[in-house]
């Protein structure tokens, strides 16, 4: 038995014992090889090991072949079978392992068309039919597998008894018992071959093959250079193997060869697929709505460089995750843009730094072009290193740090920084405060001495973000606590409320915005800043505000755009309560944020029950026109606003009649004033001030006048939420159902209900309310004075309030 060498096509023949070998078959492998004959191990030896996969191992019977020698370059040989051909001559032959005894039997299919034998890398031989293109069986030598049916499954690993072959069967493949055959080649079977291997390719893609599939992808390239499936099997090999940019090339190729292709429907296939410069605007479009709440510049925590917004593209760009993102998108169009945005904000997750500066920052310049690990470990580098390597170690690729990834001397990088450091903060995916006071092992309450808790920015640092970590001096975790986020820590967040004032509820899901001025301001009352501006500018995304960062400005007139703002926009006139010094811009401003440091002056509540009682009673007494008169005046006074450093203030008036003297309450720098005014009842008015006295017999020119400045929430009217919710679940009214206008009460229901609400506001104004006391300038203008002092007044008679209620608009300096 030999096995030869016919060029890259394997030629197996099995001799009996007695042949010899056929000289025309040894010239032929000479000539089609250009090289020796080649020996190999005994057939017998092959054969037996393939017996055992259960498969069914095809032969041809033959005695004697002619062999005329083949191009160099073919691959494929292809005798024709005709159906006329009888056993003796040809027959086609099966070893079937089914049976108990296993025998040589014929195969019952008719014997017709055209039998090719195809080699795959000089070490595999596939035999098939060259009419349905199918591979029934495939010999591996490199791999021992036996490789069956269209699909080319592995069937099994080779391994019999030596002695499982019938030595004295007289049998050749690729040979016919004809008179005489020639095998020739045949071109039109690189189709066909090329389809086996294809085939092959995708079967090993199902097996996770990846090597053996690029492999036999190649080959299929080299059968069919023009055609697109060999480019589609390279590229799912190479995105299996993990192997990206090499498999975008081969995409990019595929495209070009469905573009290039003569027929119409490949090269309509086109359209499943997105190009690849389609698929990086796609994702930059991503990438650009990521990066617009994401600071300027980055720490990358594995190369340790700071990198600006094209330096975290690039470093995005060189991933595995973006180039298997953009395969995603260039094989699914219809890929939705949440998958796109979800991992493109996984990657570009950032952790933020809250910290108290210490000495020797590092600063931009100190830090830029260098790797921070490689700087040598001194002053602020240290807790920069150790930021940097913490954010690393918890898996995310960005690190920001406010001393050295802003630059303090570009002043609008500053600006923009400044402006939006609250959503940066909003925005991180981690913030890691650290406490360098607070010493490895700290018991409760270490937390609310810290200096960190004593500072202006810090507030935002720790309201803006949905997830924080505190750690220690040794960055250990504060009290041990391993939890993920430590606004879920009970224990911290008590703590924490009790140290700063502000609610649980703010702390763990605050919402920047206008609602509850007063008791913002009061947060920050205390706090301190390295620049007197920065108390405000701390402010600014607490509130939602964007203002201009005007250094040098001074903390002043900082804090007087910021409450200007916030009355302007919301009308809420509480950040008018303080008691302190005016500012110098604005007598119903405060000079200093610390005026706010009071909790609002205690005033007397009503209970519901309470306000019931008052309006049954008021029934009797206030008509129900002058009431709804009075509603409708305050309805329609204007929100308070700001215009040149002149407060507009709509308020109710109350003409000041006397102010006298009288003794003080024991301390020299204080004076007492009894104060007397239409409708109120007497007061008293505590001042470091030297106020004018005066009475009707000894009346001043100036005027003076305590006023109650309006709210709006004494009308109790709806929130806009609440109002949009209810007017979404109504059913539109149709204007055609008379109903709606003629049900009977339905008039008289509503006007009950709007008197309702007007002696409810009259009870309102009944009771003790904060008052500001305004004198008269030269100009007709209005100023604050005495508001070092709460002034509480309270009309005389309440059952009156509807008819002596004096609404002004006053123009305060």
């Amino acid at each position: 038995m030999r096995w030869f060498s016919l060029g890259s096509l394997y030629i197996i023949r099995l001799l009996s014992v007695d042949s010899s070998e056929d000289p025309a078959i040894l010239e032929s492998t000479r000539k089609q090889s250009g090289q020796p004959l080649k020996g190999f191990p005994p057939l017998r030896h092959l054969i037996s090991r393939l017996f055992a996969a259960k498969a069914q191992i095809f032969l041809i019977n033959a005695k004697s072949v002619t062999i005329q020698p083949s191009s160099a370059t073919s691959r494929y040989v292809g005798p024709t079978l005709s159906p006329t051909q009888t056993p003796d001559r040809g027959t086609l032959l099966e070893w079937d392992t089914y049976e108990s005894a296993s025998t040589w039997k014929q195969v019952a299919r008719p014997l017709a068309g055209t039998l090719f034998a195809s080699t795959f890398f000089d070490s595999q031989v596939g035999f098939g039919w060259l009419s349905d293109r199918r591979t029934f069986i495939t010999f591996s030598m490199a791999n021992k597998r036996i490789l069956s049916r269209c699909q080319d499954k592995i069937i099994s690993d080779w391994a019999v008894h030596k002695d499982a072959f019938p030595e004295k069967s007289a049998s050749t493949i690729l040979a016919i018992n004809t008179k005489t055959i020639t095998i020739r080649p045949s071109l039109i079977l690189n189709s066909a071959s090329s389809t086996i291997i294809a085939n092959r390719s995708k079967a090993r893609l199902e097996n996770f093959l990846w090597d053996d599939a690029l492999l036999d992808a190649q080959r299929v390239i080299e059968l069919e250079p023009s055609s697109h499936v060999g480019y589609q099997l390279k590229h799912a090999a190479l995105h299996g193997a993990q192997r990206y940019s090499e498999a975008i090339e081969a995409f990019q190729i595929m495209l070009a060869k469905l573009d290039s292709a003569r027929d119409m429907q490949i090269r309509r296939l086109h359209r499943k697929y997105t190009s690849p410069s389609r698929a990086e605007d796609v994702i930059r479009n991503s990438i650009d709505v990521q990066l617009y709440t994401t600071p300027l510049r980055l720490l990358n925590t594995y190369t340790g460089l700071l990198c600006g917004r094209e330096a975290q593209i690039s470093a995005f760009k060189a991933t595995a995750e973006y180039k298997q993102l953009l395969l995603s998108i260039m094989k699914h169009t219809d890929l939705p843009m949440e998958r796109i945005a979800d991992a493109v904000a996984t990657y570009f997750r950032y952790v933020m730094l809250s910290h108290r500066w210490g000495k020797n920052e590092p600063l931009l310049h100190d830090i830029q072009g260098s790797v921070v690990y490689k700087l040598k470990a001194a002053g602020g580098l240290v807790k920069l290193q150790s930021f940097c390597k913490l954010a690393r170690h918890a898996g995310y690729h960005w690190a920001w740090v406010d001393t050295c990834c802003i630059d303090q001397n570009n002043h609008v990088e500053l600006q923009k920084s400044l402006t939006s450091t609250f959503a940066w903060y909003h925005h991180s995916a981690l913030t890691v405060v650290y406490l360098s006071d607070v010493p490895p092992s700290a018991k409760s309450g270490a937390l609310a001495k810290s200096e960190w808790n004593t500072r202006g920015w810090t507030v935002p640092e720790f309201l803006a973000p949905k997830a924080v970590l505190f750690y220690q001096q040794d960055w250990t975790l504060y009290l041990d606590d391993h939890s993920p986020n430590h606004k879920e820590s009970v224990k911290i967040m008590d703590e924490l409320e009790d140290a700063t004032g502000i609610d649980a509820h703010a702390l763990v899901a605050f919402q920047p915005g206008m609602k509850d001025a007063r008791q913002k301001l009061q947060w920050v009352s205390t706090r301190v800043t390295t620049v007197p501006e920065d108390i405000a500018y701390s402010l600014f995304g607490i509130f939602g505000i964007h203002l201009p960062i005007l250094y040098g400005e001074n903390a002043q007139n900082a804090l007087r755009r910021l409450l200007q703002e916030i009355v302007a926009r919301s009308g809420d006139i509480t950040p008018l309560d303080w008691v302190g010094q005016p500012s110098e811009f604005n007598s119903c401003l405060p000079a200093h944020i610390s005026s706010y440091a009071a909790p609002p002056r205690a005033l007397p509540y009503l209970s519901e029950d309470q306000i019931q009682t008052a309006v049954s009673s008021l029934r009797h007494t206030a008509a129900v026109d002058q009431a709804s008169k009075l509603y409708d005046r305050f309805d329609n006074m204007s929100a308070p606003r700001f215009a040149n450093c002149r407060l507009h203030l709509p308020c109710i008036v109350f003409p000041v009649t006397e102010v006298r003297r009288r003794s003080g309450p024991g301390q020299e720098a204080l004076s007492a004033y009894t104060v007397k005014a239409d409708g109120l009842d007497d007061l008293s008015i505590t001042t470091e001030e030297n106020l004018i006295q005066f009475s009707r017999l000894r009346p001043t020119r100036r005027t003076f006048l305590l006023v109650r400045p309006w709210d709006r929430r004494l009308l109790e009217l709806p929130e806009f939420a609440d109002d949009e919710e209810y007017l979404g679940d109504c059913p539109p009214l149709d204007d055609s159902d008379e109903s709606v206008s003629d049900s009977p009460g339905e008039e008289e229901l509503t006007d009950s209900g709007s008197y309702s609400r007007a002696l409810r506001l009259i009870v309102r104004l009944g009771q003790p309310f904060g008052a500001f006391l305004l004198a008269q300038q030269r100009g007709g203008e209005y100023k604050r004075i005495a508001s070092d002092y709460d002034i509480t007044a309270e009309v005389k008679d309440v059952s009156s309030v509807h008819t002596m209620m004096d609404l002004r608009t006053l123009e305060i300096l």
